[in-house]
């Protein structure tokens, strides 16, 4: 080693590889600042489902003839590319349509051994999709779901998360990254807490798995999911990783065809996992571009492009500085490359139907965190989230344009 410093992301060459980046909006570049909520796709995605498409599709796994062998293995080799992605082997990968349905399977499957007055610990900042299933347990089964509380600047309280752990908690569920805040949570921390009191841990990764490289078996999770379109893949296609031995002991999620082992009037049996999680048939060509999506991200440098990420953000922070009718919500130390306001004297539609007349797509709303924007006191707000394609000057164009729009409420 030279002790040089490893080159910069080259993020010219990144967008050259996303056809839609071309596109204009109101006669002004699109500058797409939503990828949190779903990411543009690189051509090497588009390329591989076309071709599936257009050369080779089948279904997979019942068929004998050549197209379906081979789908089949651009199938499975889709879940390769997700084992390595979070370094697990392809029996602990299960495809979903999306992270919504993996947490869904989980809380169905896991809840059918739980009892009234069993506790599931999750947090204020999470997505619906990680609070509605729990609740749905709550509803049915009677299990006490607790939400730890976040600190002023949005980052999980740890003293008060410890403090509701204790011999009744099943389940701890919380997000790795918030969609809302860009809080990181300490993983390590949190399975460390929640496996000392027998608990077993799902986190909601569907932000953190796009902004940083995720190791599940040094993080010691039982349950990991995230969705395929905020990875640079398609919708529509979803993961749940989970440890071998906690999914050999889950019942089937849906039943059908795929899922089992033998059926008889009498008697079914089911398949191992993953095969029993995934009923009918599956989501072929998503899967095939998400693999395509991991495949194009996994050679580049990880590192690089969060440190690149951060510094658009942070000059999207430094240019709107000093601004005192902004507000913006989630500062903890550490966090992604998430940044969400309030205006004041403004709704968030309106901010963003605004900066629409610049060519600059945010989110607005409650983002499915009704919970955190009370525990924040608002009502909505809208979202900046930043992706490896989007520059510096994409930064300086939109707190420009955001302190333009402001003049519409003064």
């Amino acid at each position: 080693m030279d002790g040089s410093l490893p080159p910069a992301f080259d993020v010219a060459a990144a967008r050259a590889q996303f056809p839609i980046l071309q596109r204009k909006i109101n006669g002004k570049p699109l500058i797409y600042l939503d990828s949190g909520a779903s990411a543009q796709k690189p051509r090497a995605v588009i390329e591989a489902m076309v071709a599936s498409m257009e050369g080779s599709y089948s279904n997979v796994h019942r068929g004998l003839h050549t197209l379906a062998n081979e789908t089949t293995e651009a199938y499975e080799k889709a879940r390769e590319s997700v084992g390595r992605l979070v370094n697990a082997p392809i029996h602990e990968i299960v495809f979903t349509k999306g992270a919504t349905e993996a947490i869904n399977l989980v809380a169905s499957s896991l809840g059918l051994s739980l009892n009234a007055g069993d506790e599931i610990v999750i947090s204020e900042l999470e997505h619906h999709a990680n609070i509605i299933p729990w609740h749905f347990l709550r509803e049915r089964k009677g299990v006490v779901l607790k939400f730890a509380p976040i600190t002023d600047d949005g980052g999980l309280d740890m003293e008060a998360f410890h403090a509701l752990l204790g011999p009744k908690t099943k389940i701890v569920a919380i997000t790795h990254m918030s969609n809302v805040t860009g809080t990181v949570t300490d993983a390590a921390a949190i399975v460390a807490a929640a496996h000392a009191v027998g608990a077993k841990v799902l986190f909601d990764g569907a932000q953190a798995i796009v902004h940083q490289a995720v190791d599940v078996k040094a993080l010691g999770c039982d349950f990991y999911v995230f969705s395929g379109h905020k990875l640079y893949g398609p919708t529509g296609i979803g993961v749940l990783y989970g440890r071998a031995e906690v999914l050999a002991d889950m019942p089937p999620y849906q039943g059908g065809g795929e899922m089992i082992g033998t059926v008889s009037q009498e008697l079914i049996t089911y398949a191992d996992p993953p095969h029993r999680f995934e009923a009918g048939t599956p989501p072929i060509l998503e899967a095939i571009g998400l693999g395509a999506a991991i495949d194009w991200l996994l050679p580049q440098d990880r590192a690089a492009i969060a440190a690149h990420e951060h510094a658009v953000y942070a000059r999207a922070v430094e240019r709107l500085s000093g601004q005192n009718w902004l507000r913006i919500l989630g500062t903890a130390p550490g966090k992604g490359a998430i940044l969400s306001f309030t205006v004041e004297g403004a709704h968030a539609h309106d901010v963003a139907q605004i900066l629409d007349r610049y060519g600059i797509a945010v989110r607005a709303g409650t983002h499915c965190a009704e919970p955190l924007m009370r525990r924040f006191g608002v009502i909505s707000s809208a979202r900046a989230s930043f992706a490896l394609y989007n520059t510096l000057e994409e930064a300086d164009a939109f707190a420009e344009a955001l302190i333009k729009t402001r003049t519409f409420f003064a």
